[in-house]
């Protein structure tokens, strides 16, 4: 037997004497419970975080209760009582994972409320506010609680889910609460006047932006099937950020029809005067009068509310009796058109319907094009059911009526519509098309409760949006394709591949309304047949997009791919080879000596991009463009006053704050390997992006990446509405429209092939992921355990009842460090912590204030065997070591790598990591 096995079954039967003796044990007492309360009043091992006998007994002696394995007092007998009392003194010190056994065992869900209500308001008075309101839930006195004086602190610590789980069953309580978060999302208010009441706790206000709260509250109403009319204030919120979207396709895409927009408009609007006002806001910030004349004129706005212009304008509209608009919109010659004839377009609302056309349908081995078409929802209340079913073969196109073929769900042609495309769907011999196909068949099945499982029924498709995906993170953008301002997701496939975009004028009308006007079934029609089209210029020339040459073949395997996987033709070449060279290729830049600024949108590709070395700024949420450069500019003219200095004596003095402006990218969930554990937020995060060699780099000012590309030479990154703005103020090549459908990894490796950036294995982690920062010292493994000790985090994993956390611990320890492909390690260059580097060991902070978050490294970690050095951010003390994560890291990027087989090109000579001398 391995040496593993024996030892786990040496624990096992362990367990069981130890449970045998403690079963006889309790048994053998007059009063166990009495004798536990003896027991751990007598001890105080119990009331810290780390394991603890009296925790073990005391979940033992629940487990011999419940199974009646001892004597226990009879419910509601006076010398329970007696234990009651002091069993609730001993709650208020027990931690977490001991809560539930003991109210399970003097059965305190039962007893006398008012000292329970004691304690928890004692706690609360303490400032324990998380143990006041898992206490309270535990005993079930929600229902006496000031619902929002237990969960707004909690809120304000950014602890949403323990207050989720408070109100949990109580829908009284959980309408309080979203009246409460809806509060806050008030014009005007300001959550700093609430968090002063609580000065003594530490807050996480940047959690509580409105747009923020905005989206639990949404979630919420939701979740537990609330009225809209509780949360006023997200509901209008809410609406006015349609009323943008809506103008903004109106008024600059020109991408939805005017009948379409002024329904849409009119609907969100209704009598608000707020609302009212903020429409007429937006629409005269534009400065194409005749357009918001015409949208004026839709919308029966009256004369005197507009400006001169507009209203001068509105009235020619109407003396003249104009039915066009000014200016025109695109002809029919600059979108894609349905190839096929009007009369070859056949609308199917019956069973009789289905059954005439069933054979064309279900032919074996043809292509079918899918597609789903529903009225578009601004409001709260889920996505809104399916209205329309598209199906596409060659030559032909049906439109399924789904409200009428749906419903009666036992009806003839209910049974038929289910039967028909579970057929469809099931048979592997048909290749079915789609974009974004899992998600439309979600969709449906979420309409049509009779197709719920119509997803896993799913054989032989081929999602078109998973191919595009792979051909934009392969290629850099067409030519003449502006991925902002131009079209996107099918329709940018389309004029990729066919050379025309989709017209989406009828995308956002009313797909309910029968019978459809002419225009929808025209764009329904094109809007699944252009799928066929698409797949077959692919099949004709794969290599032309980057994909694999028997492509065709390639397609027709039969079995979708499962979640996140990209079907058998995405899983072609995608080499820098593909790059383009000579005159259009960008000179190749080293990962290190590359800089970008993006906004806080782009996180995910920010925290890649930094694992692989990339010197990466992000821009807070929300940040206005031209107060921070205004505030930059202030801090820049008083650190010019001030003879601000930056050498290493003067940064150790000085310790500056960093203005929220500057939002550090959240840390990778913990994990095994190199990876940022798990710890408080820092009290300062650095950028170093430039070389500075000083081992304890100066805070940076905010940035805005308008200025800071000027000033620091950095490329932007962003994607929508920005970039239409930054574009025009820098340099050719400066700016970047990130595809936001892309996974931040595909992000990742299209800007280093746009840019041509050089990355080699040693620039992995050789940046902090969440600072920024790239210069660490090293700690060895006795050092750090010493660290851990003295800042009161000892070896052993929590006691918090957190079992699978405990198990996770134990499953690494004994593991060793990983290697990368290749044989790569993880060393850089950087020098070792001294004692002259160290402020105070209790806590472990670094000269300039730095504190090392200890809390994140797991016991098991420190007991790891083969595992030497611990390596500490010298920006936000975040501690690494090396592990799974990093061959993780260069197996995801293996294509980009130099040095590993099937990368661009052969290896080279690592360049040297900085040293900070």
């Amino acid at each position: 037997m391995p040496p593993e096995s024996l030892l786990l079954v040496t624990l096992l039967v362990t367990q069981l004497v130890l449970r045998e003796e403690a079963q006889r044990g309790f048994a053998a007492l007059e009063d166990p419970l009495a004798a536990l309360l003896d027991m751990l009043d007598s001890s105080r091992g119990w009331r810290g975080k780390g394991p603890s006998l009296e925790a073990w007994v005391t979940r033992d002696l629940k487990r011999c209760l419940q199974a009646q394995l001892c004597p226990g007092p009879a419910r509601g007998s006076p010398g329970l009582k007696q234990l009651q009392a002091r069993a609730v003194k001993l709650l208020a010190e027990s931690p977490p994972g001991l809560i539930e056994p003991l109210v399970s065992i003097f059965q305190l869900q039962d007893a006398d409320r008012s000292p329970l209500l004691a304690q928890v308001h004692r706690l609360h008075q303490e400032g324990k506010f998380k143990e006041a309101i898992v206490l309270g839930a535990k005993l079930r006195l929600q229902a006496d609680l000031d619902v929002e004086k237990m969960c707004l602190p909690l809120l304000l610590q950014d602890k949403a889910d323990l207050v989720e789980r408070y109100v949990d069953g109580f829908p009284d309580l959980q309408r309080r609460l979203l009246a409460l978060m809806d509060s806050w999302c008030q014009p005007g208010f300001d959550i700093r006047v609430v968090a002063r009441r609580y000065p003594q706790t530490t807050l996480r206000l940047e959690r509580l932006s409105p747009r923020a709260l905005g989206r639990q509250v949404l979630r919420l109403l939701e979740q537990h099937g609330l009225d809209p009319d509780l949360c006023p204030n997200v509901i209008t919120q809410q609406r006015l950020a349609a009323l943008r979207y809506l103008c903004y396709k109106r008024l600059v895409e020109r991408s939805v029809s005017r009948e379409s927009w002024a329904e849409h408009v009119q609907g969100l609007v209704g009598q608000d005067q707020w609302l009212q006002e903020q429409l007429l806001q937006l629409l005269t910030s534009h400065d194409n009068t005749a357009l918001v004349a015409q949208c004026a004129l839709d919308l029966l706005l009256p004369e005197e509310r507009l400006p001169a212009s507009v209203a001068a304008e509105l009235r020619q509209l109407r003396i003249q009796e104009r039915t066009a608009e000014a200016p025109p919109e695109d002809g029919k010659d600059d979108h894609y058109q349905l190839p096929i004839p009007r009369e070859h377009l056949h609308f199917l609302a019956s069973w009789e319907d289905l059954a005439r056309h069933q054979e064309e349908l279900l032919q074996p081995g043809q292509v079918v094009g899918m597609d789903l078409e529903w009225r578009p929802s601004f409001g709260a209340g889920g996505r809104p059911r399916a209205s329309l079913m598209q199906v596409a073969v060659e030559g032909r196109v049906f439109l399924l009526d789904l409200p009428r073929l749906s419903s009666p769900a036992g009806g003839q042609a209910a049974q038929a519509f289910f039967r028909l495309v579970s057929r469809l769907l099931a048979d592997p011999s048909i290749t079915k098309l789609g974009y974004g196909l899992a998600g439309d068949l979600r969709s449906l099945g979420a309409s049509c409760p009779a197709l719920a499982q119509a997803e896993k029924q799913l054989r032989g498709s081929v999602d078109l949006l998973q191919v595009h995906r792979q051909m934009r993170a392969a290629d850099r953008p067409a030519p003449g394709v502006d991925g902002a301002a131009g079209p996107r997701g099918l329709s940018l496939l389309v004029q990729q591949v066919l050379g025309k975009p989709l017209d989406k004028v009828q995308q956002l009308s009313n797909w309910d309304r029968r019978p459809l006007c002419e225009g929808q079934l025209v764009y329904a029609a094109a809007d699944v047949y252009c799928l066929l089209e698409v797949y077959w210029a692919l099949c004709r020339e794969p290599a032309r997009f980057h994909l694999s040459g028997d492509l065709a073949r390639s397609l027709r395997r039969g079995e979708r791919a499962g979640p996140g996987e990209l079907p058998p033709l995405q899983k072609a070449s995608t080499s820098p080879q593909q790059v383009p060279a000579g005159e259009d290729a960008a000179p190749e830049v080293p990962a290190r000596a590359f800089r970008v600024v993006c906004d806080s949108m782009l996180q995910g590709l920010a925290r890649r991009l930094r694992c692989l070395g990339i010197d990466v700024l992000v821009l807070a949420t929300g940040e206005d463009h031209r107060r921070a450069a205004e505030k930059r500019k202030a801090i820049i003219r008083l650190k010019a006053q001030e003879g601000f200095s930056v050498g290493r004596r003067a940064r150790r003095r000085t310790s500056i704050q960093q203005p929220p402006g500057l939002d550090p990218v959240a840390p990778k969930e913990p994990g095994s390997g190199f990876v940022t554990r798990a710890g408080p937020p820092a009290p300062e995060h650095r950028s170093t992006g430039g070389p500075v060699r000083e081992p304890l780099g100066p805070a940076r000012s905010h940035p805005t990446e308008l200025s800071v590309a000027r000033q620091e030479g950095r490329v932007i990154l962003t994607s929508g509405l920005p970039y239409h703005k930054l574009r025009a103020q820098v340099g050719a090549g400066r700016c970047l429209s990130v595809d936001c459908s892309l996974k931040a990894r595909q992000q990742a490796t299209a800007v280093i092939r746009h840019f041509n950036v050089r990355v080699t294995h040693s620039d992995i982690f050789s940046r902090c992921q969440a600072c920024n920062c790239h210069q660490y010292l090293k700690v060895s493994k006795d050092v750090m355990k010493q660290l851990v000790w003295l800042s009161g985090h000892p070896e052993g994993p929590s006691g918090t009842g957190d079992e699978a956390a405990q198990i996770e611990d134990e499953r690494e320890t004994g593991s060793a460090p990983e290697e990368a492909p290749g044989g790569c390690t993880y060393e850089p260059s950087c020098r070792w912590l001294e004692e002259e580097d160290l402020q105070s060991r209790v806590p472990a902070t670094l000269g300039d204030g730095t504190r090392l978050q200890l809390s994140g490294v797991p016991a098991g970690v420190l007991r790891r065997p083969g595992l030497r050095h611990f390596y500490c951010c010298t920006g936000c003390g975040k501690v690494f070591w090396e592990g799974s994560h990093l061959g993780r890291v260069a197996e995801n990027f293996r294509e980009v790598l130099e040095g590993v087989p099937g990368s661009r090109e052969p290896s080279r000579a690592p360049s040297p990591a900085s040293s900070p001398s």
